[in-house]
């Protein structure tokens, strides 16, 4: 059994759904499960182990909780919503050259729908609040930025990107300003009985110190339906192909379980 917390979430995702569910082979259901702008509600298990940073030899951990609710247009906005939230569950070096676990800083995006039919597009606002148990892991800063995404869904399976961009407004005054942006393409092929292809990994820009790093992901899941819900387990390994600057990730083992409720 792996040591890191986020396979053996992964190995109990399968053992259950493979006891309680039944297969799954329309890809409309397998496009719901893997779409991020999907206007229900849902929860994400995500996890991220990094063995290997460049000029470095620690290693890190981020399991992902993420719950996704679906908010329905009223007079005053007249578009629907996608209230996202992730509150992550870290691993980092502590000062005393061992490592910390604890919680770290929680993100909050308001999609609006501005588009729900062919290529559907979202946008709104993002909110990063300091709620880390200690300083290494998280910035110690108030962050707000905005976010956009455009995916396209065929019976192929899906294509689009996801952008974000923060900057630190608030906080520990010690602590050093943020200012971030990220770009998500997302690119799920869809194959029988459940089975897709997947690669989605997060292109990582510090605007603050002028680093980055880029990678690409390859990687393959399995949807099926249990009563009600969809889910979704899946792995993605990730390998870092363009980088500048030092104490990056130079490889990401991406696992994770996705449950989107009321089918």
């Amino acid at each position: 059994m792996s040591k890191h917390p986020g396979a053996r979430a992964f190995l109990l995702a399968i053992s259950i759904t493979s006891v309680v569910c039944v297969q799954a082979d329309d890809p409309d259901m397998v496009n719901k499960s893997n779409n991020p702008l999907n206007p229900e509600a849902g929860m994400n298990l995500l996890d991220y182990y990094t063995p290997k940073y460049y000029g470095s030899n620690i290693h890190t951990n981020d399991l992902l909780v993420r719950g996704t609710l679906p908010i329905a247009p009223n007079g005053f906005i007249g578009v629907p919503q996608l209230l996202r939230a992730t509150a992550p569950i870290s691993i980092r070096p502590d000062p005393g050259g061992g490592y910390s676990t604890g919680e770290g800083d929680l993100n909050l995006i308001d999609f609006f729908l501005l588009k729900t039919e062919g290529v559907q597009l979202g946008i709104g606002p993002q909110i990063t609040a300091p709620y880390a148990d200690k300083d290494e892991l998280g910035t110690g800063k108030w962050q707000a930025g905005l976010a956009a995404i455009a995916i396209d869904s065929s019976p192929r399976g899906l294509l689009g990107a996801l952008v974000q961009y923060q900057n630190s407004f608030a906080g520990d005054s010690d602590r050093s300003h943020v200012e971030s942006a990220t770009v998500q393409p997302f690119v799920i092929h869809n194959l029988e009985r459940g089975w897709y292809l997947r690669s989605t990994a997060t292109w990582a820009f510090d605007l603050k110190n002028d680093t980055h790093y880029i990678p690409l992901g390859l990687g393959a899941g399995k949807v099926w339906k249990s009563r009600d819900n969809i889910l979704n387990a899946f792995i993605e390994p990730q390998w870092t192909v363009e980088h500048k600057g030092d104490g990056l990730p130079q490889f990401t083992l991406f696992v994770g379980f996705n449950a989107t409720f009321g089918q």
